[in-house]
């Protein structure tokens, strides 16, 4: 187990917790005071990074950078936690504007948030896009998402969660916050309360295998050792909801999924209700164009969705993947062809993309 000392942390001005709830806030006025690293992705960050916010017993706390890089470390490329200069004052502008995002009742004008950074509309928006990883507008719509989320799982009424997030129009609301939530809203509010969620649990050769689909398609495809655990994860994220066997239609597709376990070829062309944010959702796209038996790098898809420096975004997307093989992040690696990092266990994605490459080459032999 890693130690750290007292002249590593000493210099850091606060408690645990009053860095810990910094992060939370992303708060820019306290950049410099300390870093923060996170041992599962051996990273370092600024307090107001905007990246996907890690589990608190995965973060340490460190002085400074080069305290952090002595337990073998790394700066992250987004936030540039050790930048001075131009790129520096860059990104503490664009946590400015997402924290007035963030604090708005209604979502603020693009002309507004370049005004408060000093910048002009497309200089602005340039910037955010290249800084944030996407547009103030989807950054904006994903906060709205979250606040709309909070709210109901708090129990507020439809109406409530709806002008408490700055929805101005219950048109847009529900044109939004459907696609975002993957059910109603008030299906949402209730724990999936009247949703159909039709599930079932299948063996392959490399574990347990879960399926879950609502009415518009399927939401969960995930590997396991414990079938038991594989259904308790879907009873957590819908308590509520009625969870059936599946009728022979349902079967099929399941058998369909585990028939590719085994033996990929093609694209595995299912009806997908997949829930994430604007930047998440470019990423699984992406990833669904990978054709079986090829392997790209994170920086390829960083690359193709427009965002270039986004790598380390793209790899936390692939890691919050909810759905194996049909979304198929497991032909994302390393770029110098390194197989890590997968949800469900590097051996099984080890396993998957050999059994595509051995399918791939029987029917192209050389």
């Amino acid at each position: 187990m890693t130690t750290y000392t007292e002249e590593d942390r000493g210099a850091v001005k606060d408690d645990n917790d009053t860095c810990w709830e910094a992060i939370e806030r992303r708060d820019a006025d306290v950049d410099g005071r300390f870093v923060y690293a996170v041992v599962t992705t051996e990273i370092y960050c600024r307090p107001s990074c905007p990246s996907r916010q890690a589990l608190r017993r995965n973060v340490r706390f460190f002085r400074d950078g080069k305290a952090a890089s002595r337990h073998g470390f790394r700066a992250c490329l987004r936030c540039q936690p050790d930048a001075v200069g131009p790129a520096s004052l860059h990104f503490e502008a664009m946590v400015r504007a997402c924290r007035l995002i963030d604090t708005s009742d209604q979502m603020p004008s693009l002309e507004s948030l370049a005004d408060s950074a000093g910048l002009s509309r497309s200089h602005f928006h340039r910037t955010f896009k290249r800084v944030i990883g996407v547009s103030p507008r989807a950054y904006g719509a994903e906060r709205r998402a979250i606040r709309v989320r909070d709210q109901l799982a708090a129990g507020r009424s439809v109406t409530e969660a709806l002008y408490s997030a700055g929805y101005n129009a219950s048109s847009r609301f529900y044109e939004e916050t459907a696609e975002r939530l993957g059910m109603r809203p008030s299906d949402y509010r209730a724990g999936g309360e009247g949703e159909r969620i039709r599930f079932a649990i299948a063996e392959t050769s490399i574990g347990a295998l879960a399926v879950a689909a609502t009415g518009r398609g399927v939401c969960s495809i995930e590997f396991g050792e414990d079938p038991d655990i594989l259904l308790r994860r879907v009873e957590r994220r819908f308590p509520k909801a009625e969870l059936i066997g599946g009728d022979a239609k349902f079967e099929a597709l399941v058998a369909s999924i585990c028939g590719y376990v085994e033996s990929p070829h093609g694209a595995l062309e299912l009806p997908l209700d997949v829930r994430g944010t604007a930047f998440q959702q470019r990423v699984w796209s992406a990833l669904r164009q990978i054709p079986a038996g090829k392997t790209v790098s994170y920086a390829d898809i960083a690359e193709a969705i427009g965002q270039p420096t986004a790598s380390r975004a793209v790899a936390r997307a692939c890691a919050t993947n909810p759905i194996a093989v049909a979304i198929p992040c497991h032909r994302v690696v390393r770029k110098d062809g390194g197989v890590s990092g997968y949800r469900w266990g590097v051996e099984r994605k080890k396993t998957l993309l050999f059994r595509e490459r051995d399918q791939s080459q029987s029917r192209n032999p050389s």
